[in-house]
Order: C-alpha cells, then sequence, then structure tokens
C-alpha cells in the first residue's frame, strides 16, 4: 500500500532534540511532521510512504543514511522527492553534494530550515 499524503515532510534523524527542532520549523513553514529516529525504521516507512521532503541524517542506528539515500534515488517513487541531507561531516556532505538536493552543515538553525522549507512548499 503506498500512501501519498499532500506537503509531507519526513524526519530521519537520531538526535531527538534536533528532530524536535525540525519538525517544528517544517510545520511552521506548511508541512505535515513524521519524525523517525533510525535507519532501519525510515526504510520500512519509505516502503509505504511517498514524502514531499525527506531531511536525512547521514549517521543513523542500523542504516546509514547514505545507504537511505541510495535506496531514494534508486526508487521511481520518489522522483519529485526532495532530499535535504543533514550532516556535521563537511567532508562527507561534499561526496553526496549531486545525489542529495540540498545539503545543510549542521548545526542548522530553526529559521534557516523553516525558510528554506517555506521556498520548496511555495513551489511545488
Amino acid at each position: 500500500m503506498n500512501e501519498v499524503i499532500s506537503k509531507l515532510a519526513l524526519i530521519i534523524e537520531d538526535e531527538r532534540d534536533l528532530a524536535t527542532i525540525f519538525s517544528n520549523a517544517l510545520e511552521a513553514a506548511g508541512f505535515q511532521t513524521e519524525i523517525i529516529n533510525a535507519g532501519d525504521k525510515a526504510v520500512e516507512r519509505l516502503a509505504d510512504i511517498v514524502p514531499d521532503v525527506v531531511i536525512l541524517d547521514l549517521h543513523l542506528p542500523r542504516v546509514a543514511g547514505t545507504d537511505i539515500l541510495q535506496r531514494i534515488r534508486a526508487d521511481a517513487r520518489f522522483a519529485d522527492t526532495r532530499v535535504l541531507v543533514t550532516t556535521a561531516d563537511a567532508r562527507m556532505a561534499e561526496t553526496l553534494a549531486d545525489q542529495a538536493d540540498l545539503v545543510l552543515i549542521k548545526p542548522i538553525s530553526f529559521s534557516q530550515l523553516r525558510d528554506l522549507a517555506m521556498r520548496m512548499a511555495a513551489s511545488r
């Protein structure tokens, strides 16, 4: 079953405080949000939904963010899904710049993410 929800942002982040900040910022931009804090759970959830936006941390328990990004990019269902990679690892960010729609280097502020999300929502 593939359910499509309009303006859904899936936040895949294992740091709970950051996930909450990201969720609040995206909700302020008009998105519905769902938070997942482990890579294996994200893979399971992505089998059932097609979010508009994925906020993806690279360093996750059980399945790495890089593996999730590869899965998203290999699946035609996600052709219109925007993926924002979040990482504190600038070197890793450089290697993924061509696969992600945007790479954000942590720390990421509430207002920075809210403003980006508003621009994304307006362009849909």
